[in-house]
């Protein structure tokens, strides 16, 4: 007897249905599984045996043959151990079929029978409810993140008889409650207050302009300046998550494997840390099966890079697509994906090995040899990638020691959520969110500025020998500065103070 029982795959973020087809016939005891399946699905048929007995329910001792539809798509991961083990029950009549033509159903089983958590729900979840469908069973530990998905009957099932009971109508299951994002949003991630960093005026102002515009930022200066510090402050100014870009970082999250299944839902925009030992895939996605990595799972947020030209070369230039488009492409030989990579990099880091070049109080010891290899591990290309180059220099001893308390994350996260604001109702229907991802045609609409602005950015251009690009850097930083004081059009102090931001080109590179 034949038996189809509906559930999901993933291909990157994106969901699409298989069938689970479960074939009963009469012969020598066996046990196949077809579909384009890797080794964890071939081990799923010892799940399944041992999770049927060990409910106290029948297990066939006849041929039984899985197929997992469409078999042109590999199928990884435990997710259709549940399917499969009710296609067996429902193909030997121990629950009636007609029960499963309605429902999606996805879940691991364990030998005892029990349901276990799966990743990559809620893309799942988000594919059915667009193909229509209406009732789905998942595990009940996936019932937090199942619960900000409305429109559909999610049921939460802790065990294998406890589904099959509910399927055959022997025990009744209440659709687990729906969740409200802006229950949740409140949440406020614990980051550092700028109110508690002394000094740096000068860093805490590009810092607000990265985030007011979406800029990319590296910060230069020697150890203890502070850089670390200001980068962990950054988060306490981010504008708040809107429940799309919730959704869409959850997403990655949970396809990931590092989504709080207590929480559900990703409330806070991302903060991503790795270290500079990180390997090429951990930073960009892939493996065997092409998972997100580092770039992605910052996606809305932040991605800091500390002491940035300790990470290996190859590996800081696969930054350059995700910081030009906001997606990454992880090809491998078993899939390629694509999946959203749209951070702000905030990176650091010393001028020097002895981290003293530059210092206003402190003697380098570097070769000139020295400073150049170190600087140069830092590529052109990527470095034209970054909007804002900064110097953050020693504090001195009486800021160290005042008292007076600096100005508050809650007052600068003000001015650029209003700086914010404009920028949303400017690029409305555009699909852009921030002055940072504007195109040439943006830019020749928004960013006229006078003849003495040209100038000055023809002088800068040629005295500095800007590139293309990072002429069009200095327009978006300045555009954004202008949004920060409310003025509708672009100002000569506005230029004057995008163009500081990129003097250290010369200084420590020219």
């Amino acid at each position: 007897m034949l038996s189809i029982v509906n559930s999901y795959g993933l291909n990157g973020i994106d969901g699409y249905i298989i069938k689970c087809e479960v074939d009963i016939t009469n012969g020598l005891p066996g046990y196949d599984i077809v579909g384009l399946v890797g080794a964890s699905m071939k081990e799923s048929k010892e799940r399944v045996k041992s999770a049927i007995k060990n409910s106290g329910l029948k297990y066939p001792i006849v041929k039984v043959t899985v197929n997992l539809a469409p078999a042109d798509t590999k199928k990884e991961g435990p997710v259709y151990d549940l399917p499969v083990a009710l296609g067996i029950l429902s193909a030997t009549e121990q629950i009636p079929e007609s029960t499963l033509d309605e429902y999606i159903v996805l879940g691991e089983l364990g030998l005892d029978g029990s349901v276990r958590k799966i990743n990559g729900v809620l893309p799942i979840l988000i594919a059915a409810r667009l193909d229509g469908h209406k009732k789905i069973i998942v595990p009940k530990e996936n019932c937090a993140e199942a619960s900000f998905i409305d429109g559909m009957e999610i049921y939460g099932v802790s065990s294998l008889k406890e589904a099959v009971n509910f399927l055959k109508g022997e025990m009744s299951l209440n659709p687990i409650s729906h969740s409200d994002y802006d229950d949740v949003k409140s949440k406020k991630r614990k980051a550092l207050d700028f109110k508690y960093v002394k000094g740096q005026a000068h860093a805490k102002r590009a810092l607000e302009i990265a985030a007011a515009g979406g800029h990319n930022v590296l910060m230069i200066g020697p150890p203890g300046s502070g850089k670390t510090m200001l980068a962990k402050c950054f988060p306490s100014i981010l504008p708040e998550l809107t429940f799309e870009e919730a959704l869409e970082v959850t997403k990655i999250h949970s396809i990931a494997g590092v989504l709080d299944s207590k929480e559900g839902i990703v409330y806070s925009r991302p903060i991503r840390s790795p270290h500079h030992t990180t390997t090429t895939i951990a930073l960009t996605g892939g493996g065997r099966h092409a998972k997100p990595g580092e770039i992605s799972l910052a996606h809305t947020g932040v991605l800091f890079l500390d002491e940035m030209p300790e990470y290996n070369r190859s590996t800081l230039e696969t930054l350059r697509q995700p910081l030009e488009d906001g997606v990454i492409t992880v090809a491998r030989a078993e899939s390629t994906v694509e999946y959203p990579a749209n951070f702000t990099l905030i990176a650091s880091m010393n001028p020097c090995p002895c981290g003293n070049y530059g210092s206003r109080d402190k003697e380098c010891k570097c070769t000139p040899q020295a400073i150049h290899k170190y600087l140069s591990k830092l590529s052109g290309p990527l470095m034209d990638r970054i909007d804002m180059h900064i110097e953050v220099d020693s504090v001195t001893y009486d800021e160290l020691n005042s008292e007076v308390l600096e100005e508050p994350s809650e007052e600068i996260k003000k001015r650029v959520d209003k700086a914010r604001e404009i920028q949303l109702n400017r690029y409305k229907d555009t699909g852009i969110f921030s002055n940072a991802k504007m195109n040439d045609k943006h830019l020749k609409a928004h960013c006229k500025i006078s003849i003495e602005s040209d100038k000055m950015l023809r002088f800068a251009f040629e005295k500095m020998n800007l590139s293309a690009r990072g002429y069009n850097r200095i327009l978006k930083v300045a555009r954004t500065i202008a949004d920060l004081d409310g003025s509708e059009n672009i100002q000569d102090e506005h230029i004057m103070e995008a163009i500081s931001y990129r003097s250290l080109d010369g200084k420590y590179w020219g």
